[in-house]
């Protein structure tokens, strides 16, 4: 799974013009499930999303988690994240997963998150959405369960899990 998440000071979800999902201060994510994701990444990045320190303390630094600053999640799917834009010009979606797979992981991930006790709002999964937000900062980062959950040969120093 992918996700870009921005610290957002508001951010709401409309479809055919009428507010579906809207959050005060938090973080909004747009998320992509890859082919091959499961609950570990589904586990992995619901844990992220909450304890990720992206919002400042009292001497603005990046000290402070989604709940310790009484914040609000958006999670809206979408599966253009996960396209590929190395070759050519028209981006490649080969690594999404089938909508039927990601809109199942996309839902265990909004539960997850609100088994955490943080506040989430979402999208209506594989709508034509139009997403406004207020940028914190901008405050904005991608958070990648392939590069975490799975470590590569390569990475492995034979002290991670699985390696």
């Amino acid at each position: 799974m992918i996700a870009v998440i921005q610290r957002v000071r508001a951010a709401r979800v409309e479809v055919a013009e009428k507010i579906v999902a809207q959050i005060p201060y938090g973080m909004l994510a747009l998320v992509a499930v890859h082919r091959g994701d499961d609950a570990e990444d589904v586990k992995w990045l619901a844990n992220k999303l909450v304890s990720l320190r992206i919002f400042r303390n009292a001497q603005k630094h990046f000290d402070l988690d989604i709940r310790q600053v009484g914040g609000s999640l958006l999670l809206v799917s979408n599966f253009t994240v996960a396209g590929q834009t190395r070759h050519g010009r028209r981006p490649s979606f080969e690594q999404a997963a089938d909508p039927a797979t990601a809109q199942k992981l996309f839902e265990e991930l909004l539960a997850a998150v609100r088994a955490l006790n943080v506040p989430v709002q979402t999208g209506i999964f594989a709508a034509d959405m139009q997403v406004s937000l207020s940028n914190d900062g901008p405050v904005t980062f991608i958070v990648d369960t392939a590069t975490t959950v799975r470590p590569t040969a390569s990475s492995c120093t034979g002290q991670i899990e699985g390696c």
